[in-house]
């Protein structure tokens, strides 16, 4: 897979974190930038073509439906497409966008009012322990749930999953979280990230996890927000992070992570009506900068 270029800081240690996302974001970038220089970058999208690289990427239909979410994943240029001119981006951006389109049938025995898109890497590009991020730009509207996250290849949850970033609406957190057996949906390893005063989810950020053989580590902005380790999965169930997991992209519209935060079940699960008018407009969006992943430290290889 042709390589397209790099970034990133690494932040190991320390016990388990939680707490709010400091520091100048110009200073993390140049901070990040020099950190990674020396390591091996193995996969980035820098989404600067004019349409998804679909060498790297698959684009997810509506047989793909989980957690009572109120969306259809459709392949669709209305959903998912690469634009230009986004204010922040290094150029291009990838463009993930739910719209309202009522009474659309799937064929999965459901019908639903809203459609989105969902991507991943499974079976063009995995990797076992490194450092997976990207730069994103998360919309205002409480109720939709973006994520950026990693997902093993084989049977949930026995092969693992690492969600680098989970948002649902509210702007001024963002969650992250570890499945695997015995410690899966409703997990232990699962964390809040308040952002500072002066800046929230709707701003640009990179959100990074950093996978060791026995530690994973999530950043903000290059800030150390939650830690776990092997030997505290231990007391609840085998680690599951030694296997190769794909990166997976995808912009949902309420279900049950959005109604545990909000309690809402009209006009749809998890989803006020003032979002749904924001779809309505086409005015809601996850935009992604770019998308790296790097070698563990100190590896010559790619390990692809």
């Amino acid at each position: 897979m042709p390589l397209k270029s790099g970034l990133i800081a690494a932040t190991l240690g320390g016990a388990l974190a939680m707490g709010t996302i400091t520091s100048s974001l110009s200073a993390q970038d140049e901070a990040a930038g020099t950190a990674q220089s020396q390591r091996t970058l193995l996969m980035s999208d820098e989404f600067n073509g004019e349409v998804l690289d679909r060498e790297l990427w698959t684009v997810v239909g509506p047989e793909i439906w989980f957690n009572n979410e109120q969306q259809v994943y459709i392949d669709d240029p209305a959903v998912l497409s690469i634009v230009t001119g986004v204010a922040g981006a290094d150029d291009g951006a990838l463009m993930l966008r739910p719209l309202f389109q009522p009474g659309i049938d799937p064929n999965t025995e459901r019908k639903a009012d809203f459609v989105s898109a969902r991507i991943h890497s499974k079976g063009k590009f995995d990797f076992t322990h490194g450092r997976a991020e990207a730069r994103i730009k998360l919309p205002d509207a409480e109720g939709v749930w973006p994520a950026w996250w990693l997902l093993g290849n084989g049977q949930w949850p026995t092969t693992g999953e690492i969600d680098i970033m989970e948002y649902v609406g509210e702007k001024d957190w963002i969650g992250v979280a570890m499945h695997g057996t015995n410690y899966s949906g409703d997990t232990p390893f699962v964390n809040k990230s308040y952002f500072p005063e002066g800046t929230d989810a709707t701003d640009w950020h990179t959100y990074a996890v950093e996978w060791t053989d026995d530690v994973i580590t999530f950043e903000v902005d290059g800030k150390l927000i939650y830690r776990a380790t092997r030997s505290m999965v231990a007391h609840y169930g085998k680690w599951r992070f030694d296997t190769p997991q794909h990166l997976i992209l995808n912009f949902a519209v309420g279900g049950i992570y959005p109604f545990k935060t909000n309690g809402l079940t009209e006009p749809y699960v998890g989803v006020p009506a003032e979002t749904v008018d924001k779809i309505k407009t086409g005015e809601i969006a996850m935009l992604v900068d770019w998308v790296r992943v790097y070698a563990p430290e100190g590896t010559a290889e790619a390990e692809k």
